[in-house]
């Protein structure tokens, strides 16, 4: 019976439970054997497409609303791109009001043409930031925000229009005064509706609206530590987005959502799985890990391992191989968070490609059991590290914060992001301390360095190849 291995901690406490739970197969052919089976999905059936969705907090549930939110939220790079943009925006909304006031004081056309590619450089800058900050959604944010992109691709449609009109108009010398300046107000009020399209995406990201300042959402600082997965030096940068204060029976509640990027984890895999599964037995397995990758499949994630495998068995002094050849091994790992508020990591083996025996005993028996576990202990190490919310969060909100939400997430760009998703809820003795702090905390977004990281060498990293 194919059991499954579950790994839990509690971001506030940090709890690991771990299990590695052995299933004895024996071995019943020699080398070469088997009937050359090919590929395979799970054990227990079906292959990586038919793995189910994360158990925990259930989205028919009162916390349904909760998911749908947390699913759009922005990612620390996403406020910073968010920035950017309005910037952009607010940079070409001045430019086309000095415009309009330098119409009303009747220029020359050559000056008025100046001044109109001016305008026009801003706006496509403008469209160009918007354009850039839209590609980098995730699948989960195309989805949830898909009807208010669509209203902000159409405001950006008709921003374009205008400006080609106003271009068109500008080009003629002849025409200046009334007919240019109407042009420019009717530019000037497709740009209002694209800023206010931007504005109302920012709030669904829980960016804020861009007016109402630091209050609506305080974006804090990153921070870059150093953490060590199976002997590896790993970078994790976190960062918390807290927002939307609502007092209710003397409690305050702040939402919060927790980023944490495991890109640097993702392009030192191999070394990590190395470093967990390379062995060499005299008498029994042999592995040798020859590449590895980590990749989004939202809300999960999947670990793919290309291994070398050998097993030998030994008769008095004498070693006798009995099965040797090369699999693919495909893990797929699915966050959750329990009704305890511990977050838990489910891995499942997702695919499997070997032949014969090495096949089954990757599918069923127990080295599929020990690769499965403990490339999830890896992950779970990196998550459980990173995740420690004495390390982040302001002094004030660190007891007082409780997880609702896990899930991995993807960039546009191939990146891994572990999201957590919950509140933290103060008294009213205590909000005023807590907001001081997380306005200090935005304050000194910027100024923290990354630790220096000091890697092994490759050489050092690779065990050598399993002797024959």
């Amino acid at each position: 019976m194919f059991r499954h291995t579950r790994l839990v901690f509690n971001p506030s406490t940090i709890v690991l439970a771990a299990a590695l739970l052995a299933h004895p197969c024996g071995l019943l052919a020699q080398r070469g054997g088997g009937g050359g089976h090919v590929g395979g999905g799970t054990a227990g059936g079906g292959g990586l497409s038919s793995v189910g969705k994360a158990t925990g907090v259930d989205d028919k549930d009162d916390l349904k609303d909760f998911h749908a939110v947390m699913a759009v939220q922005a990612t620390s790079e996403q406020v910073a791109g968010y920035a950017a943009m309005m910037k952009s925006t607010e940079v070409a909304s001045a430019e086309l009001k000095t415009f309009l006031l330098q119409l009303a004081k009747e220029n020359g056309a050559a000056e008025l043409a100046g001044r109109t590619a001016t305008v026009e450089q801003a706006i496509e800058k403008a469209r160009t930031e918007n354009k850039k900050f839209l590609d980098g959604f995730s699948e989960s944010q195309k989805s949830g925000l898909k009807e208010i992109s669509k209203r902000l691709i159409k405001a950006d449609s008709d921003l374009a229009q205008q400006a080609k009109v106003l271009d068109l108009e500008a080009g003629n010398s002849k025409i200046i005064g009334q007919p240019i300046t109407a042009s420019v107000q009717t530019l000037d009020r497709a740009l209002t509706s694209f800023q206010t399209q931007q504005i109302g995406l920012g709030e669904e990201m829980s960016i804020g609206n861009g007016k109402s300042g630091a209050d609506s959402a305080f974006n804090l600082a990153q921070v870059k530590r150093s953490i060590t997965v199976a002997s590896q030096p790993i970078a994790i940068t976190t960062s918390e987005v807290i927002s939307n204060s609502v007092a209710s029976g003397g409690q305050n509640t702040f939402k919060l959502q927790f980023t944490a990027d495991l890109s640097d984890l993702q392009q030192n895999i191999t070394d990590v799985l190395h470093s967990e599964l390379d062995k060499s037995d005299r008498c029994g397995e042999r592995i040798a890990v020859q590449g590895a990758t980590l990749t989004p499949s939202e809300p999960a994630s999947v670990v793919l391992v290309q291994l070398h495998f050998e097993r030998w068995t030994c008769m008095g002094r004498e070693a006798n191989e009995m099965v040797e050849g090369n699999g693919t091994f495909a893990v797929k790992l699915t966050l959750s968070v329990g009704d305890d508020g511990a977050v838990r990591l489910t891995p499942e083996i997702a695919r499997v490609d070997a032949q014969g025996l090495i096949g089954d005993l990757l599918r069923s028996g127990s080295p599929g059991e020990m690769l499965r576990d403990k490339i999830s202990e890896s992950i779970f190490s990196a998550i459980r590290q990173g995740s420690d919310f004495n390390a982040t969060l302001p002094p004030a909100a660190r007891s007082n914060a409780t997880i609702h939400d896990a899930r991995f997430q993807g960039s546009s760009s191939g990146k891994l992001w572990v999201v957590l998703g919950g509140e933290i809820r103060v008294s009213n003795e205590q909000v005023t301390l807590l907001t001081s702090e997380l306005k200090a905390g935005e304050l000194n977004a910027g100024e923290l360095k990354a630790p220096e990281l000091k890697r092994r060498p490759a050489q050092e990293t690779v065990q050598e190849t399993v002797p024959r």
